[in-house]
């Protein structure tokens, strides 16, 4: 998965319950005023759904937007599909309401990033363009 040229695509999702999408549609929207491909995939994803999309769209990298205190468990799956579909090079970062004493867990588990609330567009679009790309051009 992920391509070393072009632009950087993620993909935006909101996992689970949780109908508030405000802060997903800024992120994605300021992802794509920088130059990368963005494909949002709405509320009320699965695990698997989100997986499938970031799979079939060639995707570098998984943004997840969780407010519904789900994180561990949605973060965890998304990983572990990621994996099980030989995927694992798309990097999952993400944000929303994550108590700070869970997010070194959630990097364990595999999560390349976390962003608090606060954080910038600008900071979260650098960590992106940093990160992301720096594993696309190396090959994962």
């Amino acid at each position: 998965m992920g391509v070393a040229a072009g632009p950087i695509r993620v993909v935006v999702a909101k996992p689970g319950l949780d109908g508030h999408d405000r802060g997903a549609k800024v992120i994605a929207r300021a992802l794509r005023d920088a130059g990368m491909e963005v494909i949002y995939t709405g509320l009320h994803q699965t695990p698997e759904q989100i997986v499938d999309t970031a799979i079939q769209e060639d995707a570098d990298a998984i943004g997840l937007s969780i407010l519904s205190g789900a994180h561990n468990t949605l973060f965890a799956a998304v990983i572990d599909l990621l994996k099980e579909r030989d995927a694992a090079d798309i990097q999952v970062f993400g944000g929303g309401i994550i108590p700070e004493e869970d997010i070194p867990p959630l990097k364990e588990k595999g999560v390349a990033e976390i962003f608090t609330p606060g954080a910038t567009t600008a900071s979260i679009v650098q960590w992106v363009r940093e990160n992301v790309r720096q594993a696309a051009a190396s090959g994962g």
